[in-house]
């Protein structure tokens, strides 16, 4: 049986957008978890996936939105998460974030720390990241060359990156954020990252 490619690296294929919550609560626990075991992570930056049945928060009928929001303070006070959910409305729409990952990726850099810090700055604290501005401080704080990446970020190259990473996510069977990928398991949520440890304790991979 042939195996998988995150398989024989020992790694993780971690999906996520920037604009989930989800992912967001779920990032630096995932990053201890796999630190602990060993095992490395290959992050994907993507967006909605409709052909595997993606549904935004947005698309969601408000009943739906209710639960969510609360459910996710309930999370974060648990995960001892900072979350802030009022006061968002003069927010832009942070999905212009991705470029600078990109833009990261692009230029050799490690992307996943970079994410974390800008998912922190929107949802642990209500920082618009649809600023340029405010993705170079972001950035620069995170150690990173903020004001080349935001430079980097109207590079040609960058949205068909961020197409090929979408386009990898749709052929393995993503269907939401966060997602993660080991073996031949898929692990959807941040509340489902307790099976992923256990996986990650068990050897081999099981199939």
């Amino acid at each position: 049986m042939q195996r998988s490619r995150n398989e024989m690296s020992g790694n993780i294929e971690y999906y996520f957008s920037i604009t989930s919550p989800w992912a967001y609560l779920g990032a630096e626990r995932l990053v201890s978890i796999c630190q602990k075991a060993g095992v490395g992570i290959r992050p994907f930056l993507i967006a909605n996936i409709s052909e595997n049945g993606w549904i935004t928060l947005k698309e969601k009928p408000p009943v739906r939105q209710k639960y969510v929001f609360e459910d996710l303070s309930r999370w974060a006070k648990r995960l001892g998460v900072p979350l802030k959910l009022d006061d968002r409305a003069g927010l832009k729409d942070a999905a212009p974030a991705y470029r600078i990952v990109i833009a990261a990726e692009l230029a050799g850099k490690p992307t996943l720390a970079l994410a974390i810090a800008l998912q922190k700055a929107f949802w642990g604290y209500g920082e618009d990241i649809g600023d340029p501005a405010v993705r170079a401080a972001v950035a620069s704080k995170a150690g990173y060359d903020g004001a080349a990446l935001v430079a980097a970020e109207e590079a040609p190259d960058v949205p068909a990156a961020f197409q090929k990473n979408i386009a990898l996510a749709t052929m393995r069977g993503v269907f939401g954020s966060p997602t993660h990928l080991y073996g031949k398991q898929t692990f959807w949520g941040q509340d489902r990252l307790d099976f992923l440890e256990e996986a990650l304790a068990r050897s081999p991979v099981e199939a």
